[in-house]
């Protein structure tokens, strides 16, 4: 008597089972972007379901020798993510790894089509998201796939991470312009697209204001000022301020680019910096350096280099532990403040 085999799961029958067309479900795979938000969701979701695994992620499957981790984050959008490229290099440095770049534009957005479907496509054997906030179904997806992954200034308490002590780095921007005689302040960033998830933005706020009122300023030091996030964002914001003559005491940019531009922008209104209004950046990247910001230091490199190594560790067997790393902030003081 013949043992029947269970007939193995296509792409036609997750069509079916989700009522879309096949293109629907190929674009869900390999160019998620293309496709609804809900509509994805659903598609994945099937995918799961019936354990489907693409004929090019059977094949990835049985690859022996060589590890492919992928590395997800914005680097178009911010620079400080391609210093932490830097340390992921470093760390896979004579290893028998290939890393692949993925882009995500924003991490002010609230999920990632990308991020949703990579596990999926079985073209990667690990992991590293850099900045971008993980639900819990998405953590999910990673492990039923068997795709390692670490996290890197983003947070989720069953994947090993590496942060900056972000709300520390807020504190002592805080503590520090009070003790030198600031009475009013403002935080100034990109508007954050979604409250689901606390960014480093909200970290940063948190720890700002926390020090303002351990220094009996109260709550209503503060404000919060949006732009966007660049130069040009900075210069607007500071012009809008003179215009609207609100300007406070101090200015905590939310990193060094709005930072310059907001130096830049008060200067050309005739405003003194740091005399009538000190200008603190964040990041510590090379724009700072170069205009004499004030900022708080970042370990972009060392972060890197350890998320990696995690991840290293988790792809070699070494460990399986979830680590949670959190790095210290430094507050580098300079002319404008």
């Amino acid at each position: 008597m013949t043992k029947q085999t269970a007939e193995p799961v296509t792409i036609y029958h997750v069509a079916e089972q989700a009522g879309v067309s096949i293109t629907t479900v190929s674009n869900a795979l390999n160019r998620p972007d293309r496709v609804g938000a809900d509509t994805l969701a659903h598609v994945l979701e099937v995918i799961d379901d019936l354990g489907f695994t693409p004929k090019a992620a059977a094949v990835s499957q049985a690859r022996r020798g060589v590890g492919r981790i992928g590395v997800l984050t914005p680097f178009t959008s911010y620079a400080s993510y391609r210093s932490r490229l830097v340390g992921v290099l470093e760390a896979c440095e004579g290893q028998a790894v290939e890393v692949v770049l993925f882009d995500q534009q924003s991490v002010a957005e609230a999920s990632s089509p990308l991020l949703s479907s990579l596990p999926v496509t079985g073209r990667l054997d690990g992991v590293l998201i850099m900045g971008l906030p993980l639900k819990d179904a998405m953590a999910r997806r990673l492990a039923q796939r068997n795709v390692h992954a670490v996290l890197l200034d983003s947070f989720h308490r069953d994947l090993p991470s590496v942060n900056v002590d972000d709300e520390a780095g807020g504190h002592l921007v805080g503590k520090y312009l009070a003790g030198k005689g600031r009475r009013s302040f403002a935080y100034v960033s990109e508007r954050q697209r979604s409250t689901k998830f606390l960014s480093q933005g909200q970290l940063r706020m948190r720890g700002f204001e926390k020090a303002l009122t351990d220094a009996g300023l109260g709550h209503g030091a503060m404000r919060h000022v949006i732009t966007s996030h660049d130069v040009a964002g900075g210069r607007r914001a500071a012009a809008a301020m003179i215009a609207a003559d609100t300007l406070p005491d101090a200015l905590l940019a939310h990193f060094d680019d709005i930072a310059a531009g907001l130096v830049s922008g008060l200067r050309a209104g005739g405003v003194r910096v740091p005399e009538d209004v000190a200008v603190v950046g964040y990041d510590g990247t090379e724009i700072a350096d170069a205009m004499d910001i004030t900022t708080v230091r970042q370990p972009f490199i060392e972060s890197g280099r350890i998320a990696c190594g995690l991840l290293l560790d988790q792809l070699t067997g070494k460990s399986r532990a979830v680590q949670h790393v959190t790095l210290p902030a430094e507050l580098i003081i300079r002319s404008t403040a």
